[in-house]
């Protein structure tokens, strides 16, 4: 959790800051590293999850729509605020609330991946992983390429949980998993490129031009996951892959550095950057938490 909101807060640098020396200064000469809407909705799954122990629909919404109120400011998509003005005007749930957005087929965009950190945390040894993701996406995210992204990038963390950064790992093995798990066309067939992509050592900016980088779900998701198996064995190696090739910079390192972190471990963070991080204190608490909890109830 740590990992993605550095990879959010440096990626929303990285916006006005694209040259990598440059950025780096920044990054030091900054007091303090600010997240965007990408962690704020990403604490407020984690919030959720420890208030029912369950992915609760409706409550997960009201989480979002309360911590959306307190901060309005975090960059919001029109999508959830749209979302939560038509809860309050028409008393539907969250869900039909989202199913409703662009005529109807819900929204396709990232916005369900980029904060999935604390249900494949939490749910990551889960037989219903997919199930789990699907749902929390389907709060905002009700098309089924945004539920299938977010899904997909969820069973990426909880396979980096799982994983011994000591020890070398299969990315074909990584992405075959992945590949099996995505349900959705557009979403199995970018995994599939990814993985080409890696036999091919394409580079960052050619895989990048291949796999997008914007806003859709299958045109950012891919390419973070191809950061994190691009640079498994360095967070800053990955974070700088994912956010110096153009496109949703914050997004894209909110949900490479999730993997990379989930792999990783706290320790292979930088420090001071830690140190800088916004509400840094209250994310580790959330983490472990979660951590605890999901022990607790025999979910590890």
């Amino acid at each position: 959790m740590v990992g993605s909101a550095l990879g959010d807060a440096i990626g929303e640098l990285a916006f006005r800051h694209p040259e990598r020396s440059l950025l780096v200064e920044v990054v030091q000469g900054s007091a303090e590293l600010d997240y965007t809407d990408d962690t704020a909705m990403a604490l407020g799954i984690a919030e959720s999850l420890l208030e029912k122990e369950v992915l609760d629909q409706q409550h997960l919404g009201e989480t979002f729509q309360r911590n959306f109120e307190q901060e309005p400011w975090r960059g919001y998509a029109p999508g959830p605020p749209t979302i939560f003005s038509r809860v309050r005007s028409t008393r539907i749930s969250y869900v039909e609330a989202a199913r409703s957005l662009f005529d109807g087929s819900g929204s396709l965009g990232n916005g369900a991946a980029m904060r999935i950190v604390p249900v494949g945390l939490f749910f990551h040894d889960a037989a219903d992983l997919y199930d789990k993701a699907a749902a929390s996406a389907e709060v905002t995210h009700a098309h089924l390429v945004g539920m299938d992204g977010a899904a997909v990038q969820a069973k990426a963390i909880a396979m980096a949980v799982g994983l011994n950064p000591a020890k070398r790992f299969s990315r074909q093995t990584f992405m075959n998993e992945l590949i099996g798990f995505a349900k959705s066309r557009e979403i199995r067939n970018k995994m599939q490129l990814v993985g080409r992509l890696l036999e091919e050592n394409a580079t960052p900016r050619e895989a990048a031009d291949q796999l997008g980088r914007t806003v859709l779900m299958s045109e950012s998701m891919p390419f973070a996951v191809y950061s994190f198996l691009k640079f498994p064995q360095s967070f800053n190696e990955c974070l700088f892959c994912a956010i110096l090739n153009g496109g949703d910079r914050d997004t894209l390192g909110a949900m490479a550095c999730a993997v990379s972190g989930a792999y990783l471990g706290l320790e292979a963070i930088p420090e001071a950057w830690v140190a800088k991080l916004e509400n840094s204190p209250n994310i580790m608490h959330l983490a472990t938490s979660l951590a605890d909890r999901c022990i607790d109830a025999g979910l590890s």
